[in-house]
């Protein structure tokens, strides 16, 4: 897809609440922020600060009690299950700190799952796989399982997975939870290499102070707030 001018996707006003009346819970309060093309944005937060609801929210994957999120100029809370089932697939790449693998499946039949989904022709997907998995260092490991590969292999997969239909926004939660400090900082930079060569915009959900300072931007979530003064956001109406 091609890369618009402005920020390609806008967050405004998003809101979740849970539940209803004096046991609701309120995960994410009235936030605000622009994404722009090329850009790595951190959110931070302590656990139940809201992270993941707002990644939810932001990959139109759980709705917002109020609030939009537009991915270019598109509303995605406007829009059917099964047109955001399609913007999920093409233009939305996820990274998840559990990686997310199918286990039957080698690392390049992983790789391979949205383009079979978009109907790729197979010669095309064999060539699309391979220069992912070249791109993330594991062209010797197409063939090997998930159970076969390390933590930061398995990793290392899911970021190919996410990349495999150019998605314009890639979002990942705790990606580096479950490594090691070294293979983490490794992750780390094939996260930032992807944003800086393909103009892929990026958020992602840490603890890592390492993965801070790669960042363009960190925004800081404290009980589904935005804390103010802590990163600044820039908000174009």
């Amino acid at each position: 897809m091609s890369r618009h001018a402005g920020p390609v996707m806008r967050a405004r006003g998003l809101t979740r609440v849970f539940g209803n009346g004096a046991t609701s819970v309120r995960a994410c309060d009235d936030i605000s922020f622009d994404l722009s093309h090329g850009e790595l944005v951190v959110v931070r937060g302590r656990s139940g600060s809201g992270k993941t609801t707002l990644l939810g929210m932001l990959g139109a994957l759980d709705p917002p009690t109020s609030g939009a999120v537009y991915l270019n100029e598109l509303d995605l809370t406007k829009q059917t299950e099964k047109q955001l089932v399609e913007i999920r697939r093409s233009q939305i790449g996820f990274v998840f700190q559990n990686f997310g693998l199918l286990p039957m499946l080698t690392a390049a039949e992983n790789v391979e799952v949205p383009l079979r989904l978009a109907g790729m022709p197979a010669a095309e997907r064999d060539a699309r796989v391979a220069s992912l998995l070249e791109s993330v260092g594991l062209t010797g490991h197409a063939a090997q399982h998930p159970a076969e590969l390390s933590g930061g292999q398995q990793q290392r997969v899911g970021i190919a997975r996410a990349l495999a239909r150019n998605p314009v926004v890639l979002l990942a939660d705790e990606p580096t939870g479950q490594l090691d400090t070294a293979t983490a900082a490794t992750m780390m930079d094939l996260l930032a290499g992807v944003v800086r060569e393909q103009g892929v915009a990026a958020i992602v959900t840490t603890h890592d102070p390492a993965m801070m300072e790669r960042a363009d931007r960190v925004l800081e979530l404290h009980d589904g707030r935005l804390v103010p003064n802590a990163a600044p956001a820039v908000v174009q109406q």
